[in-house]
């Protein structure tokens, strides 16, 4: 299966402003609407307005030591220095520090990350406490959270907390990092097709030659960047902070390695919110198959938008879907140039494209106008198609990148849950396009955790953990991790605490004002939401 497209990374637009930004690995880009203050609730619980413990305390939330799956005390941790903060040189507000961790904790004399660390202290004294927090990925650099805290929090939390962030072991500016190649294009722009023999074979020569180059500048790393590692750090920062409990904000993958971390350190939880949340215990596959429902799903909710606006670009007399179809087929049978230095504009870039415009409807118009261009007669254009590539492996205008995507593939292969061969990757595809006709090709076909270099280290499972309420905020129409995927996070933790936003992009917080007041009175005042609850 092709590893790229579970690429989760959420950015957005300052909170306090009317129109935030969601979306993956984009940083500007884009605006979706916020709601102002409607909600309907759907509340299956009667907790609603329950509080627990003293917010100013660090009281945990509902820790039940009969309970508990994996007591910190009970994963041996090597000692820490405590942390030595330093003014941030290109920020006042900030304070900068970095941690060293061990490559591996159970052997740490093997090397060790060190992890770049900063703290945006809250403007109220005394604060709640430190807020961990995660933007995605995996393999998303997270430092930089705590410099745009606007664009991720509500004034409330930056108010009452001190929003520490990091760079995740292999990622950002945390040394040493994942690097494999310069430019993406030769590795990850190919026809994903099975018609001869020679395209599927260029398929796995360029996924070797990407795997070889990550060996080759990365391979000492490469056996100790699993989620798993990345949990055992938070506790490390923790421990260096000085505090007995921490607060935890994830987002998209950030959920995974949030329900990790509460998964072994379950008595250091003061409160934890994952927004975007995917199923933690959905094998390889299957998370692949939902994944790609989902893009189908949000795909044929474009076409239905599209059908009812004659100003649509690509509406086709009221059938776009025809015109996407067309647009495939234009692709595969002669790729679209569009300059000397760029890949041809292939299906596999078109496709990307496509995904890349699922993250967020507001990105729907460019994505009508990039398919209308890509099929104009006689001379189609396929700049718009390229420009969505470029925005999902966030090139910038120089043409240079950051460590993001090869982190990713890194982090997801040790992570993977099989010994999926190449010809699994052959065997798996009806199921692919089973559940998604247009795009399951693109989910199904690719190679690099088959080919990948180094054994992976599968996740351990996340089930019924021995802590009290954790917050999970889930999207209607979130193709990246389907509402379906954040309720069974919900009912894999001992009391998950669902909120649904009912908004057509990934993640849901700051959507309406409903979920950011439910979320920060969670995490500032203990407030417990209801079990399930909808806010439009």
């Amino acid at each position: 299966m092709r590893t790229l497209e579970r690429l989760e990374v959420v950015a957005y637009e300052p909170m306090r402003r009317p129109s935030p930004v969601r979306s993956v690995i984009r940083i500007t880009v884009t605006v979706a609407v916020l709601a102002s203050c409607g909600s309907t609730d759907s509340a299956t619980s009667t907790s609603t307005g329950a509080t627990i413990g003293n917010p100013g305390t660090l009281t945990p939330v509902g820790a039940n030591p009969t309970t508990t799956l994996a007591a910190s005390s009970s994963i041996p941790q090597p000692p820490v220095q405590p942390i030595t903060w330093s003014a941030c040189e290109d920020s006042a507000k900030l304070k900068c520090a970095s941690l060293e961790v061990p490559y591996d904790y159970e052997n740490p004399s093997v090397g060790s990350f060190t992890l770049a660390v900063r703290m945006r202290p809250a403007v109220k004294s005394p604060s709640v406490g430190p807020l961990f927090v995660n933007r995605g990925g995996p393999g998303a650099e997270s430092a930089s959270m705590a410099n745009d805290a606007e664009f991720y929090f509500s004034q409330r939390l930056i108010d009452n907390f001190d929003i520490v962030a990091f760079d995740p072991r292999g990622t950002g500016v945390s040394e040493p990092h994942v690097d494999c190649v310069d430019e993406v294009d030769p590795y990850f722009s190919a026809e994903i097709a099975y018609d001869t023999p020679d395209r599927r074979q260029r398929l796995i020569d360029d996924t070797q030659a990407f795997n070889d180059a990550c060996q080759s500048k990365s391979g000492e790393i490469l056996p100790y960047i699993s989620t798993v590692a990345s949990a055992r750090d938070i506790d490390t920062l923790r421990r260096a902070l000085g505090y007995e409990k921490i607060s935890f904000f994830g987002f998209s993958y950030g959920s995974e390695l949030g329900a990790t971390w509460a998964r072994f350190f379950p008595n250091t939880v003061r409160a934890a919110v994952f927004d975007g949340a995917s199923d933690p215990n959905a094998s390889y596959l299957q998370a692949g198959l939902d994944q790609a429902a989902g893009f189908e799903r949000e795909l044929n909710k474009f076409f239905a938008d599209c059908a009812t606006r004659k100003t649509c670009a690509a509406h086709n007399y009221g059938n776009p879907a025809a015109l996407f179809d067309e647009m495939v087929r234009r692709v595969e049978r002669d790729p679209l140039f569009v300059n000397d230095k760029r890949t041809l504009v292939t299906s596999t870039v078109a496709y990307t494209a496509v995904v890349d415009a699922m993250y967020s409807s507001a990105l729907w118009p460019t994505l009508a106008e990039a398919i209308a261009d890509a099929t104009k007669k006689p001379i189609a254009d396929g700049t718009g198609l390229l420009a969505l590539y470029d925005d999902y492996y966030q090139r910038r205008p120089d043409g240079s990148y950051d460590n993001l995507l090869e982190a990713f593939i890194a982090i997801s292969c040790l992570d993977d849950d099989g010994d999926e061969t190449v010809d699994d990757v052959a065997a798996g595809l009806p199921k692919f396009e089973a559940v998604a006709p247009r795009l399951g090709r693109f989910f199904a076909i690719g190679y690099n955790c088959a080919l990948w270099p180094v054994q992976s280290k599968p996740r351990s499972r996340v089930a019924n953990i021995g802590i009290g309420p954790i917050v999970v905020v889930g999207t209607t129409g979130d193709a990246a991790t389907p509402l379906e995927s954040s309720r069974k996070m919900a009912a894999a933790l001992t009391d998950g605490r669902l909120i649904i936003a009912t908004e057509n992009q990934h993640t849901g917080y700051g959507t309406s004002e409903c979920v950011t007041d439910r979320v920060d009175a969670y995490l500032v005042d203990l407030k417990i939401p209801d079990k399930e609850s909808t806010c439009t």
